[in-house]
């Protein structure tokens, strides 16, 4: 008899010895889900590896009970993926065999049950219910559900129980009171979806490449010819408007050719139906599409549909890059240096660097797309670790948009209403706005901050009140429209008081500005205009973020109003301005790829102009028009950008140069939390060679999140393996310390 060793669906980071029956030896592999019987229950579980039974062994062994329904097989290249990805991101075993499955295929279930889906039916009425019911313990479930449904619409009753405590009655009662609806069924929806795209994409032919696009196609086409070589990946770099996708395309065309299956990575807020549009049209059927709001049922047939061989494409966000193909050839990860593709939660892998190694294991080629690469990836490039592909002109022969940086400290506005020194709008912004609706052009601005204002507070000098959310270090966000405050950490909901709390005052004062701000203020300035705002409060309705985006391609729209979700992955020939309200907005926080990311966002958003055969223009107000990062941005210098950032990368050892690792400690016991911390750092010390640089434990930037407060320590330098080993032991294995969530995030590229 063979001896499984079984992973069960516990975070216990160890495997169990479980008898494989002579009725089942031939079925099952590594990889295989098998129901196992655990203490004096059964539980699902994955087999990492087989072995031949000992001689002797010292204790009887149970026998596996069975295969889970389906005879779901995780491909034994994707298991071994999963062991690098639990070493690597100092997580469990079973977390990150759970990455690697959609949770429908975890449960193991035959046939998913038809589940209703809720969702806020009433969006004022909800936000009624929220204010006269704040605080109150009877009410609380429903806020909760009603706060989760106006924030992520379209849950089932599932889901709504993990994130609201959610029951039945509660649902009951407020379907009763109109405050939700059903919103649809998961297997009703799987089948519109699918009539739905096959009714309205118009079929695409290959385009004919420019010298540059078919120089990277070469490129490409060589490491697809030649699996397992070196390097196996490359980066594609290509200013905006140049054509990544065609390449994309035609390489995946050719992968498909050589008989092998491709994946296509793409920002969840970039995965757009003009984007999934674009690839149907080429693919049709082989092609399947994998991201966050899809159902459990709908993840479930998808899943199948890869496993079986059906589709041979899959696009998708950050999960889709563990699409379960067994002869994979490709994998393309598009606007590769987005933050996005770093998951928050354990395991918290990083979805390019994990795309690279599944290409490494599989032998399949990496193109990393960007118009502005990562600093790490374009380093790795020009020093040959990965190929570089450059594309320096617009396709279809559109010229980049003609930019204008307008200094704000010297800037007057045209808005009467607008007293302050310096205005939100400048002159050459408003009359730039009514040039385009003069000529029936569209016009994007762009403020990568949500709200109508980013603090509320008392005006009166001996009052020290704020707007402030008592379980988060940070202050609420004010909603003018809604007269909510809402907390941008934790998501709570809270009415706007009528008076000062504290000293009674009946006013108050605003702080900082929001895109619902700038849409009250644009619609006082271009009254004739038809103006739309997308960002995370106005998109709460279901499916509103695909219809506002066809309205807008359909020209229904003059004006789009909106937050980093219209900076990225949308393709309007017909708009030919961009306005960039505050470019410094981010630039000057203490963080070391503060300029990376504001370099990134103006660069990708000033892209979105000029895309088609009439000129483009953009308008920068910023404070600061000689910064270097301001320049390199305006120029889409990326090539100057890099030679600045990587000068202080490297004097501070920072990634490209050296690996960042970050140690969190979370506690509701501020002492216990900082105790915990100092002494898991305090028991590493001896793995930490002389190059290591630590920073000792300090309270994080958000020093509390949902009434726990948060340390952090860090660690950085080259050849951490001994350092990132040790954490992983003590932090996983962690009995000192029970109240205290310790945690390890590698590769960080935040410290909040």
């Amino acid at each position: 008899m063979l001896i499984a060793k079984v992973i069960v669906d516990l975070s216990l980071d160890r495997s169990f010895d479980y008898l494989v029956p002579d009725e089942l030896a031939g079925r099952i592999r590594p990889g295989s889900r098998v129901l196992v019987p655990f203490g004096h229950s059964r539980k699902s579980g994955c087999v990492l590896a087989l072995a031949p039974q000992p001689a002797d062994p010292r204790m009887p062994l149970k026998q596996i009970a069975g295969l889970c329904a389906n005879s779901t097989q995780i491909p034994e290249k994707l298991l071994e993926l999963g062991r690098w990805m639990a070493d690597y991101y100092c997580c469990t075993r079973e977390q990150a065999i759970r990455a690697l499955l959609p949770g429908a295929v975890r449960r193991a279930r035959k046939h998913v049950r038809q589940q209703k889906l809720y969702a806020a039916a009433d969006a004022d009425g909800c936000d009624a219910f929220i204010k006269e019911n704040a605080g109150k313990k009877r009410a609380a479930k429903r806020l909760a559900v009603l706060q989760e449904l106006l924030l992520h619409p379209d849950r089932s009753l599932e889901q709504l129980r993990l994130t609201a405590a959610a029951t039945p009655g509660v649902l009951q009662t407020l379907l009763k009171a109109g405050l939700i609806a059903v919103s649809g069924h998961a297997e009703v929806e799987i089948e519109l979806r699918r009539k739905a795209r096959e009714s309205k994409i118009v079929p695409d032919m290959p385009r004919t490449p420019t010298p540059e696009q078919q120089k990277a196609l070469e490129g490409i086409f060589e490491l697809l010819g030649h699996p397992g070589g070196s390097p196996h990946a490359g980066v594609l770099f290509g200013i905006t408007g140049s054509g990544k996708t065609e390449v994309y395309l035609q390489a995946i065309a050719r992968t498909l050719e050589l008989g092998r299956s491709a994946i296509v990575l793409v920002p969840e807020i970039s995965l757009t139906p003009q984007t999934v549009r674009r690839f149907r049209a080429r693919f049709g059927d082989a092609l399947s599409v994998m991201h966050s709001r899809l159902s459990d049922g709908e993840r479930l047939i998808e899943w199948n549909r890869v496993r079986s061989g059906e589709v041979q494409i899959v696009v998708g966000a950050r999960s889709a890059l563990f699409a379960p193909f067994e002869n994979l050839g490709l994998i393309v990860v598009d606007e590769e240096h987005e933050n996005s593709y770093k998951q928050s939660e354990a395991p918290r892998y990083s979805a390019r660097d994990v795309a690279v190694m599944r290409g490494k294991l599989e032998h399949a080629a990496v193109v990393l797309g960007s118009a502005t690469p990562s600093l790490e990836s374009y380093h790795h490039a020009l020093h040959g670790k990965y190929a570089l592909w450059t594309l320096k002109n617009r396709a279809e022969h559109s010229l980049l948009p003609e930019v204008h940086v307008v200094d704000l400290h010297l800037a007057k506005g045209l808005d009467p209403d607008d007293k302050r020194k310096n205005p939100l709008f400048t002159a050459e912004l408003i009359n730039a706005v009514r040039e385009r609706l003069r000529l029936g052009e569209q016009t994007i601005l762009f403020l990568n901050r949500r709200g109508f204002a980013r603090e509320l507070s008392c005006p009166e000098a001996d009052c020290t009140w704020v707007a402030e959310c008592p379980d988060c270090s940070k202050p609420y966000i004010y909603h003018r429209e809604r007269a909510m405050l809402s907390c941008g950490l934790c998501g709570r909901l809270e009415p706007v008081p009528p008076r000062c709390p504290v000293c009674g005052a009946e006013v108050f004062r605003m702080k900082g500005t929001g895109t619902e701000k700038i849409e009250d203020i644009a619609r006082r300035l271009f009254p004739g205009a038809r103006i739309a705002r997308m960002d995370s409060d106005s998109m709460r309705a279901a499916g509103a973020h695909e219809v506002a985006l066809e309205r807008f391609r359909r020209g229904e729209t003059d004006i789009l109003i909106g937050t980093q979700m219209i900076a990225k992955g949308l393709d309007f020939p017909n708009v030919t301005l961009v306005g960039v309200i505050n470019a410094d907005a981010g630039l000057n926080i203490p963080d070391v790829r503060a300029a990376e990311r504001t370099f990134q966002l103006l660069t990708q958003v000033a892209g979105r102009a000029g895309r088609g055969s009439k000129a483009g223009e953009v308008v920068v107000q910023t404070f600061s028009p000689y910064h270097d990062v301001i320049r390199f941005a305006v120029a889409q210098d990326f090539p100057s950008f890099y030679e600045y950032d990587i000068a202080v990368r490297e004097i501070l050892h920072y990634p490209p140069f050296g690996h960042l690792i970050a140690l969190y400690a979370r506690g509701e016991d501020e002492a216990q939390t900082a105790e915990a911390i100092h002494r898991t750092v305090d028991r590493v010390r001896q793995f930490c060679h002389e190059a290591v640089t630590v920073v000792e434990p300090a309270p994080a930037p958000l020093a509390r999140i949902k009434g726990k407060y948060r340390y952090v320590a860090t660690f950085r330098g080259e050849k951490l393996t001994a350092l990132r080993r040790a954490l992983r032991q003590l932090v996983l294995h962690n009995r000192e310390f029970p109240e205290v969530d310790l945690y390890v995030d590698v590769d960080a590229l935040s410290l909040a």
